[in-house]
């Protein structure tokens, strides 16, 4: 049997005396579209802090692409192709946009000043890596915003171009910190369109999280694991999570209706 994409096993977290994250265990298969929700404070972050080596879990296990990652360093983990971003975006803003793509690529092959100057011309490697920039910037519907200096863009162009960014390096695992936080509702969705049609075409896995239940409910993901409290409250399908009573009591109000949380 193939091993999931991801795979989190018992997954346990503390600080000192505080349990942040309680034996959480969830999987991702290849080619899902997942989403991690729940209210601020409940262990969102810390558990991808934790899948993706910048915290040492308490207890569990994570396996990425059925190896275990649990001791491993964040760039170990890349390696075998898990990205992932923050929920506050560090681009170099002095730079182009296509400048910021440019960077993230594995593997670059850098000539020498007096290759350059012999040859006369890029090398190929370079204008492969160009061209993927290019066409990661029109996946995401923005490349008039090639030449733009990062500290020109919008918070969601910002956001736009980190996931672009993240993608230059060929993931086959992608884990997105509330990309859409602070968005603007039309951009928002264009976002999650956009992440949807990229997990269609390409077979990629990506694991997103957001708080904002009513706004993931409606955006066409494959199934959603709900967290509170540091738990897993549930796992299901978008419409199984809107009709459960348990979700619906600790996150959309106890007369039933899905609420509009802010991001």
């Amino acid at each position: 049997m193939k091993a999931p994409a991801l795979r989190v096993d018992g997954l346990r977290k503390e600080f000192g005396g505080l349990v942040a994250v309680k034996d959480v265990s969830f999987d991702v298969q290849e080619g899902e579209f997942i989403g991690l929700i729940g209210p601020n404070g409940c262990g969102k972050s810390t558990t991808f802090n934790c899948i993706s080596g910048l915290l040492e879990q308490t207890e569990g296990k994570v396996e990425v692409f059925g190896t275990d990652v649990s001791m491993m360093r964040p760039d170990q983990i890349q390696n075998l192709g898990m990205t992932r971003t923050f929920q506050h975006t560090r681009l170099w803003r002095e730079m182009t946009v296509i400048e910021n793509l440019l960077v993230p690529p594995r593997n670059q092959f850098s000539p020498s000043f007096l290759d350059v100057v012999r040859s006369g011309r890029s090398h190929p490697a370079e204008v492969n890596r160009l061209d993927r920039a290019f066409e990661v910037l029109d996946q995401l519907e923005v490349p008039h915003m090639a030449h733009n200096l990062a500290s020109e863009l919008s918070g969601g162009q910002s956001k736009l171009v980190d996931i672009g960014r993240s993608m230059m390096g060929d993931p086959r695992l992608l884990l997105l910190d509330e990309p859409v936080a602070g968005v603007a509702g039309p951009l928002a969705m264009k976002i999650f369109s956009n992440l949807r049609n990229i997990v269609s075409e390409t077979g990629i896995s990506v694991l997103i999280i957001e708080h904002n239940m009513d706004f993931i409910l409606r955006q066409g993901v494959d199934r959603i694991v709900v967290m509170n409290e540091g738990e897993i409250l549930m796992v299901g399908t978008p419409d199984e999570v809107r009709s459960n009573r348990e979700v619906i009591e600790a996150y959309l109000g106890s007369d039933g209706q899905v609420g509009g949380a802010e991001n």
